[in-house]
């Protein structure tokens, strides 16, 4: 998403190399992938355990939920993410056993990926199936014993749709997102996440706000004549006294809260735990309860405690990141800051970037009574980012004072300080996964 340091610099190279020959974008289809794999030998099909991820919100933190569980067991696991934040070797975590994953190395990933481009012998492509199909090698010959496979887009035709016997596919939370390659409606977007459930592997569907999404998975999940899990009917998790309870057909399991903050973040832990049963691994209560006290994620609700950008407030000033984007997402961020509000009242202001793609009026309309302020910025590191006026815009018609900042985020930090009264303000940057990539990048804080 933006430059990486040194660490990353060939695997950049690389792929900025693979930018000047195909074109940016989607162009869902797996003829393609299936091509390229049969090339390389086929090596999604000598892979550990996989367990799919899909979903519009949630697929990414329940992923590290299921990692740092299955890790907490001394097992060693593969993770594909996507996108990354600050360097491509995000994508791409190796297992190790008795240990934490590593990313991968630079040197290993931009071999891996000169590889695949060799097979692909110059043919159409995108950057995301040559990235996709060097996971699969990556994954084949590194030993592990399990892999966490999130999807990229939709599900149905994303190149990680080649799976053919996963050990669990999994469905996180559908709304509204990319509806120009996955259809208009949630109902429509459910289907193409549906895609991702094969005949006779377990499902897991996690909790849906909309009934029709609802609806369209759990028909797609009967008709695999597989084991199916749904949210809130075959398994649950919910707070009381400050732990988490989980219940399944199993009992009950009393645990910490994850250390992910927000209430939607009981319900991806709970579909992790669930998942993770139905696939076969069946952790002990012990490392589940240690997964949960050291899962990480970064840029969802993570709060920035140092850096040039939290030296540019007020002092006592809150600094937080988060890079939902959807409808969805706001909804669930909202809801996390209201909590905080509730117990500790500061004025809040949002600092926002946003691609031109997404739903702003959609994304912001949660924050209205709740944000003092909003200040847009624009995203350094995409050229599809929306216009900090035109944003600026979009959040006044969701019910918010705004105001652009065309100087960017540590401009707008600044300025969010000036003329406040009273508390220091909680300062919220999000709306995009680009922009949560620099301020990573700006306050030292790139995953590792």
């Amino acid at each position: 998403m933006i430059g990486p340091d040194a660490a990353g610099r060939l695997t950049a190279a690389a792929i900025d190399a693979l930018a000047l020959k195909h074109p940016k974008g989607f162009d869902l289809s797996l003829e393609r992938i299936r091509r390229l794999l049969e090339r390389l030998g086929e090596p999604h099909r000598r892979l550990p355990p996989v367990i799919h991820v899909a979903g519009t919100n949630g697929k990414g933190s329940t992923v590290a939920h299921m990692r740092a569980i299955l890790e907490a067991t001394g097992r060693a696991v593969h993770v594909h993410t996507s996108p990354h934040l600050v360097d491509w070797r995000e994508r791409f975590r190796l297992g190790v056993a008795g240990g934490r994953g590593r990313l991968v190395a630079d040197e290993r990933l931009a071999e891996t990926i000169g590889r695949v481009v060799a097979a692909n012998r110059d043919e159409p492509i995108t950057i995301f199936e040559i990235l996709t199909a060097a996971m699969f090698l990556l994954f084949a010959e590194e030993p592990a014993d399990v892999a966490l496979i999130e999807v990229g887009l939709g599900g149905r035709l994303d190149a990680t749709n080649v799976i053919e016997h996963p050990a669990a596919s999994v469905i996180t939370t559908v709304s509204l997102d990319h509806q120009a390659y996955l259809g208009e409606t949630v109902e429509a977007i459910a289907g193409e996440k549906a895609g991702i459930v094969k005949r006779g592997a377990p499902v897991v569907i996690g909790q849906q706000g909309d009934r029709g999404a609802a609806e369209v998975l759990v028909r797609a999940a009967r008709r695999s004549l597989a084991q199916v899990a749904v949210y809130g009917e075959d398994f649950l998790g919910f707070e009381e006294h400050r732990r988490l309870l989980y219940q399944d057909g199993e009992g009950l399991l009393d645990l910490p809260l994850s250390r992910l903050p927000g209430r939607h973040q009981i319900a991806n832990a709970a579909t992790a735990i669930a998942a993770l049963r139905l696939a076969g691994f069946a952790p002990a209560e012990t490392a589940i309860a240690r997964g949960l006290a050291e899962v990480e994620w970064p840029a969802r609700l993570q709060r920035i405690q140092s850096g040039p950008l939290l030296a540019a407030a007020l002092p006592g000033s809150e600094l937080w990141l988060d890079g939902g984007h959807n409808p969805g997402a706001g909804a669930a961020i909202a809801e996390v800051i209201a909590d905080m509000e509730e117990r500790v009242p500061r004025p809040l202001v949002l600092v926002a970037g946003m691609l031109s793609t997404k739903d702003p009026v959609g994304f912001f309309a949660p924050f209205a009574g709740i944000a003092r302020r909003v200040l847009t910025v624009p995203i350094q590191s995409s050229d599809a980012g929306l216009a900090p006026a035109d944003l600026a815009e979009a959040a006044r018609r969701a019910g918010l004072a705004a105001e652009p900042v065309a100087e960017g985020v540590e401009a707008a930090i600044r300025r969010a300080c000036e003329g406040l009264e009273g508390a220091p303000p909680r300062l919220l940057v999000c709306g995009s996964l680009y922009l949560a990539g620099e301020v990573l990048a700006l306050s030292g804080l790139a995953p590792t």
